[in-house]
């Protein structure tokens, strides 16, 4: 019973935070009603909630995003109607490593205008060969399911918003 209301105080706290607009960067207040869950046997889940107290979220990325498999890759960057910056990357590499945060960032401030897919090559070695692949970092620039820009290796942030202006139009 215990962790059947574990599961119902998840469920009733993800669906509260979804289900809001973020705002600025912050999620509104989760009032504590989202929380409510019966209460179980003694030595279990309990929960009590000063009402003065205000439970806060950071925003979810919805700007970037992990491949996870080839129709994943389909919907989400050939069919997609958002210009898409797909970055080819490996656990390994050290450029990638660098580039990685830096063009999320920057895709970041785009403001939805552009979405960023992440694939790892190790992972998905027929994207890397179809979209011949052959050194990472490699960063394509797709809109409507064409490759309409490229680059390998790593930029700086001027070079990247050139990179991404000249995407998005």
């Amino acid at each position: 019973m215990c962790k059947m209301a574990q599961r119902l105080l998840l469920r009733r706290f993800l669906a509260s935070i979804i289900s809001r607009n973020p705002s600025q960067g912050r999620w509104p207040p989760l009032t504590s009603r989202a929380l409510q869950t019966p209460q179980c046997s003694p030595g279990g889940l309990t929960v009590t909630l000063n009402p003065a107290r205000t439970i806060y979220t950071t925003r979810i990325s919805l700007t970037t995003f992990n491949i996870q498999d080839g129709p994943d890759f389909q919907d989400r960057v050939v069919n997609s109607e958002t210009p898409v910056v797909v970055d080819f990357h490996a656990q390994w590499c050290g450029p990638c490593k660098i580039l990685g945060p830096r063009l999320e960032k920057m895709v970041a401030k785009q403001h939805g205008k552009v979405v960023m897919a992440k694939v790892d090559i190790d992972d998905h070695t027929d994207l890397a060969i179809e979209y011949e692949v052959s050194a990472v970092p490699t960063v394509l620039a797709m809109k409507n399911g064409d490759v309409v820009d490229k680059f390998v290796g790593i930029k700086d942030e001027d070079q990247l918003e050139a990179f991404l202006k000249k995407l998005i139009g």
